[in-house]
């Protein structure tokens, strides 16, 4: 892999990434399907050098786009060319050509109800209190619906979905059917709380941030940094940092980098955006 290290793939704030490494899950980066060939054969030939082989098998390539029709990148080992995937899970999340992390949302949401299910005699016993139940639903539910929430960008159509999937569990719990009517509001107030899981979440992406940006390295350069080339037509995504601003009721993302310098001050931030945050 340091044979590759001065070939171009992204350009993020004047840095070229164009490899991504986790034990023996390589990903390689590139802006065009010219680049990110001449990256695989590069691999491919310093393989062939140690006497290893790369499996076409077992690698796909993927194009991540804002364009509804996705186009085709027909990239080759040798003679064969390896498939093309909208979709693929890199350790343990789903990462999907529209860049969005909609599908991995929908997924932990599935895997979260798959678990109350598993545990619906504990969790809707009646016998064993709400108090008890709430802290169960805590350690043991919502530990599967939040794995890596951290590094998600959460929509309004996402937030409706988490808030909708934390209602499910309440009115499970208190046993009441749908045909009860009641609303939401009334379910909080017997359950004895009150809406939290977008709190949780906020409050996990402001810690996990915070440390991204104080450690400086290539998570702080992925975050902050810009992309070469002009911006795409049309309303700019939201970002993380964006959103993250918004819920702290702080103006600029650049402040709120500055603000994470100190420690204290900012689990003081923390704190209060958890009591009063949007």
């Amino acid at each position: 892999m340091r044979q590759i290290k001065e070939i171009e793939g992204l350009k993020i704030g004047g840095h070229i990434i164009n490899n991504k490494k986790y034990a023996d899950d390589t990903v390689l980066t590139a802006d065009s399907e010219e680049k990110l060939q001449e990256l695989l054969n590069k691999v491919v030939e310093e393989n062939k050098n140690k006497g290893l082989e790369l499996n076409s098998k077992k690698t796909e390539s993927m194009i991540i786009t804002r364009k509804t029709s996705i186009p085709k990148c027909e990239i080759k080992i040798e003679e064969n060319t390896i498939k093309q995937a909208i979709s693929f899970k890199y350790l343990g999340t789903q990462i999907t050509s529209d860049g969005r992390n909609h599908q991995e949302i929908k997924s932990r949401i599935y895997q979260a109800k798959a678990s109350f299910q598993q545990m619906k005699s504990i969790m809707t016993n009646i016998k064993i209190s709400i108090v008890v139940r709430k802290r169960l639903l805590e350690t043991f539910i919502e530990t599967v619906l939040l794995c890596d929430c951290e590094a998600w960008t959460i929509d309004e159509r996402m937030k409706s979905s988490l808030e909708a999937t934390e209602m499910w569990f309440l009115r499970r719990m208190m046993r009441i059917p749908w045909t009860a009517k009641k609303t939401n509001e009334e379910i909080l107030t017997e359950a004895q709380t009150t809406r939290q899981l977008m709190t949780k979440i906020r409050k996990r992406q402001a810690k996990f941030v915070s440390h991204v940006i104080r450690r400086n390295q290539l998570e702080h350069l992925v975050t902050t940094g810009k992309f070469d080339g002009k911006r795409g037509r049309g309303r700019p995504r939201e970002k993380m940092l964006d959103s993250l601003a918004d819920w702290m009721s702080i103006e600029k993302p650049s402040e709120m980098i500055r603000k994470m310098s100190c420690r204290v001050g900012w689990r003081s931030l923390i704190a209060h955006a958890s009591r009063h945050g949007t």
